[in-house]
C-alpha cells in the first residue's frame, strides 16, 4: 500500500522537468521559444562603453594622422571590452561582455562600424556568443545592427539587435546602450 504508482512518479518528473526549463529559459533578460524547427530569442540588456577614467573598457588603438581634424573622427579604432548588465547600472547583475573593436567610418556623417562579440556568461547562455557586424549610426535615438552568427545556444545565429543611448557623457565618451535582441537558431 505505501507504493507510489508508476504514472505519478513520472507525472512528477515531468512537471518538475517543465519548471526547471521554464526558470532556467525564463530569466529577467532573455526568453527562449522553440517554434518547431527554430528556436527564437530574445534579449534585453545594457553595454557599458567607458572610456574615461583609470580603468575604461574602451580604448583607441589606431587612429590616421588626419582624425584628430576630423569632425567625425572618420579612421578612429577602438577595442572594448564592455560589461553588459541586466539594468543601465553599472552596478545591476553582469551577464556578459562585449569585446571587439568598432572604428569611425564615416567621413561625412558619424557612423561606427561594429565588429564585436557579445559573450556571456549568465544562467543557460553561460558561454553562448552572437557576432554583430553593422554600421552603426551611433547619433541616431534608435538604430537596428545585423547578427551574423554566433556559437553554443547561438550556434548559427541570424537576427538583429536595436539600440538605444540610454545615456552618454559629451565630455567623455562614456555611454550606456540598451540593446534589444531577436536571434533565430535551427533546432
Amino acid at each position: 500500500m505505501g507504493r507510489t504508482p508508476n504514472s505519478l512518479v513520472i507525472f512528477i518528473f515531468v512537471v518538475s522537468a517543465i519548471n526547471w526549463a521554464t526558470q532556467a529559459q525564463n530569466s529577467e533578460w532573455a526568453k527562449r521559444v522553440e517554434t518547431g524547427s527554430e528556436v527564437i530569442t530574445t534579449l534585453q540588456f545594457y553595454f557599458h562603453d567607458i572610456l574615461s577614467g583609470p580603468n575604461p573598457s574602451a580604448i583607441r588603438i589606431a587612429q590616421p594622422l588626419k582624425a584628430n581634424i576630423s569632425a567625425t573622427l572618420f579612421g578612429a579604432l577602438m577595442m572594448i571590452d564592455d560589461q553588459l548588465t541586466v539594468g543601465p547600472d553599472p552596478s545591476s547583475k553582469i551577464v556578459g561582455r562585449a569585446r571587439g573593436m568598432y572604428g569611425s567610418a564615416g567621413q561625412t556623417d558619424f557612423g561606427l562600424i561594429m565588429v564585436l562579440s557579445y559573450c556571456f556568461t549568465d544562467g543557460m547562455y553561460d558561454g553562448s556568443s552572437f557576432s554583430l557586424v553593422s554600421i552603426n549610426p551611433a547619433v541616431q535615438p534608435v538604430r537596428e545592427m545585423a547578427i551574423v552568427g554566433g556559437t553554443g545556444l547561438f550556434r548559427m545565429a541570424r537576427g538583429y539587435a536595436i539600440a538605444h543611448t540610454y545615456w552618454f557623457d559629451i565630455t567623455t565618451g562614456d555611454a550606456i546602450v540598451g540593446y534589444n535582441v531577436t536571434i533565430a537558431t535551427y533546432v
